[in-house]
């Protein structure tokens, strides 16, 4: 699949300035702190920090689909999910693996009920609120990787109203 995607990998200005836009319509967010520290008025930082965050992504990308045209989006939508699909955990894990995913996936769950409902008793959390923040979110990720493939099925199936439980008879 992927010498099948390079041998029509498109090419040239129109490639590489649409990339450029797409590139850059994902990273708009990472400017928002550059707006919050300079000298603007508190209405302005509002209004280009939400510009960042909302506007700018969405203007961005459909210039890159305009600019890349129908076989270069196509092209990085298919580059992009055969990496997404090289990512997911397959295969079985051991039960004392897949104990610790589910150890850390309740722990997410404890922070995220303190952190909603009483964010003062953790130390250091107002100061550092969107560091712990990206910190959990990041652990819970790695979480579902630590719990496998597996388990990835049994999530997916939540959203299968087809979907049915198998119990083993030994438990």
């Amino acid at each position: 699949m992927n010498e099948n995607l390079e041998q029509h990998a498109p090419t040239g200005w129109r490639f590489r300035v649409g990339l450029f836009f797409f590139v850059f319509a994902w990273i708009c967010p990472l400017f928002i702190p550059f707006v919050t520290n300079t000298n603007l008025t508190t209405e302005e930082k509002t209004f280009l920090s939400g510009f960042l965050l909302i506007g700018a992504p969405e203007i961005f990308s459909v210039v890159s689909i305009i600019i890349l045209g129908k076989p270069g989006f196509n092209y990085i939508k298919t580059k992009a999910f055969y990496f997404i699909k090289r990512a997911v955990p397959r295969g079985e894990v051991s039960r004392t693996r897949y104990r610790i995913g589910l150890f850390m996936l309740l722990l997410h769950a404890v922070n995220a009920y303190l952190i909603f409902y009483t964010p003062d008793l953790i130390i250091g959390y107002a100061e550092n609120r969107i560091t712990m923040n990206l910190i959990a979110d990041f652990l819970f990720i790695v979480t579902l990787f630590v719990l496998g493939g597996e388990f990835w099925d049994k999530l997916r199936a939540l959203f299968l109203y087809d979907a049915k439980v198998y119990m083993p008879k030994n438990m």
